[in-house]
């Protein structure tokens, strides 16, 4: 018996820069933006852990295909380390572990130590993470109080720098690549320091090519969808956002025609190696292209028609 009651999903694309609220998993807000727009098809690039807040970028529609490209772009944070305290998750949800005190310490002595953690550094995933052993979430394995090994992972910090420091707590901006534990980082931090620490707060401000500018609520998107759906549409940045820091190459009809059968073309004033945003003339948007090594360009990922 069909659901009378249900509503009709509607195809709709486009990125929407969600500002994640403190407390929601960010498949329930997922779940929200996708109710809102009635959306057809939905994902974020991403997850953010529930005590953090945020930017976390959701891919409608076509830009799910996408999504790829900002799963692996660098992010930024910040964090607010609390000094002496270490618990059972690197946050202020999990259990206390460890209570040290706080030596003296000074700025210098702080961010020498900082140092140590930018760069090409490794890290051991956190027990309380999605990474899967034998297929379980280590997060489930840990709630039953098991602890298995874990191999180190190399991760890149950009930068690491402090932005305040007041007693026993330091506010950090930290800039890495995608698989950067910022709990697991704090964790480290507080153990170089002496006194352990973990995450009392998390904030993140950019995921490459996105920054907090855009972002928007979903107090504020709840707002919007009294205005109707147009109104929501509004807030939908294009397809090809997601990869604006990419050189853009512009082919003719022609040439089109053969990269959407898959035939790479020679493209006029395109770069000689890496991936581009491929254009049919100025403003229509073919998909995702890479430069081969005879200098033609191939299509690998076709979003338009």
């Amino acid at each position: 018996m069909t659901d009378t009651g249900k509503r009709q999903r509607r195809s709709v694309d486009g990125v929407l820069l969600l500002d994640k609220p403190v407390g929601c998993t960010s498949n329930a807000a997922l779940q929200a933006v996708k109710r809102l727009y009635q959306a057809a098809k939905a994902g974020h690039t991403g997850s953010l852990d529930p005590l953090a807040s945020g930017l976390l970028p959701i891919c409608l529609g076509m830009a799910t295909k996408l999504s790829g490209w900002l799963l692996n772009a660098d992010k930024t944070y910040r964090f607010t380390c609390r000094l002496g305290m270490t618990t059972t998750t690197g946050d202020a949800e999990g259990e206390v572990v460890t209570i040290r005190p706080v030596e003296l310490l000074n700025r210098a002595q702080i961010e020498m130590a900082m140092q140590r953690f930018t760069g090409m550094i490794e890290q051991i995933p956190p027990m309380y993470s999605a990474l899967k052993r034998e297929g379980q979430p280590l997060y489930k394995l840990a709630r039953r109080g098991i602890e298995v090994e874990r191999e180190p992972r190399q991760v890149m910090v950009h930068a690491l720098r402090l932005l305040r420091w007041e007693g026993e707590e330091l506010e950090c901006e930290l800039h890495c690549s995608k698989g950067t534990y910022v709990r697991t980082l704090a964790a480290d931090l507080g153990e170089v320091l002496g006194c352990g620490a973990h995450i009392s707060a998390l904030r993140r401000t950019a995921v490459a090519p996105y920054d907090a500018a855009r972002m928007v609520t979903l107090d504020a998107l709840h707002e919007q969808a009294e205005q109707g759906l147009a109104a929501l549409d509004e807030w939908l940045l294009p397809l090809d956002s997601t990869v604006a820091q990419w050189p853009a190459v512009r082919v003719r009809s022609e040439s089109a025609f053969y990269l959407r059968q898959g035939q790479p073309v020679l493209a006029p004033h395109a770069p000689t190696r890496g991936w581009v945003r491929l254009y049919e003339g100025e403003q229509h948007f073919l998909g995702i292209g890479e430069i081969l090594d005879d200098g033609r360009v191939a299509l690998r990922r076709l979003l338009a028609g």
